[in-house]
């Protein structure tokens, strides 16, 4: 099956221009002579806006790419996809401790996880789609290879 590409690609790298075009803007200002201080005031103030404005379109593209990539993974899966057997071999007991903690994903998601990791879906695939925890994605792709050979 074909990887969807993450959607999290450039987030990082912008995030990170916009703080070092800050700390570069501020050295700048605070070594200029204080009679340029406007004039660079105002150079400065301008790169910063054209960087704030990338860095926001930047995130608007990554909510559009990640959008679009969830909109994919729900297309992969149909409505024949669950059926009365879909859960059968779900890893309840060991997936019940993982159900308490503050950033515990919803029972419904793990089931999500869960059709996608029966259908051959690999650890990787359900971390980078669905946003699961590497060790909880593997416990239901093992749990879910175990159920296939039996």
């Amino acid at each position: 099956m074909k990887a969807l590409p993450h959607p999290r690609n450039g987030v990082g790298t912008a995030v990170l221009g916009v703080l070092t075009l800050t700390a570069l803007e501020m050295t700048v200002l605070a070594t200029a002579p204080a009679a340029y201080r406007p004039v660079v005031s105002g150079a400065l103030l301008g790169a910063a806006v054209t960087a704030f404005a990338l860095l926001a379109a930047v995130l608007r593209a990554d909510r559009k790419a990640t959008r679009r990539a969830r909109r994919r993974v729900l297309e992969v899966m149909d409505e024949s996809s669950f059926t009365s057997r879909t859960l059968e071999g779900f890893p309840m007991e060991a997936v019940r401790p993982r159900l308490l903690g503050p950033s515990a994903p919803s029972l419904n998601h793990l089931y999500t996880a869960w059709a996608f990791a029966s259908r051959g879906h690999d650890t990787a695939w359900l971390v980078r789609h669905l946003d699961l925890p590497a060790d909880l994605a593997r416990l239901l792709t093992d749990a879910a290879a175990a159920h296939l050979r039996d």
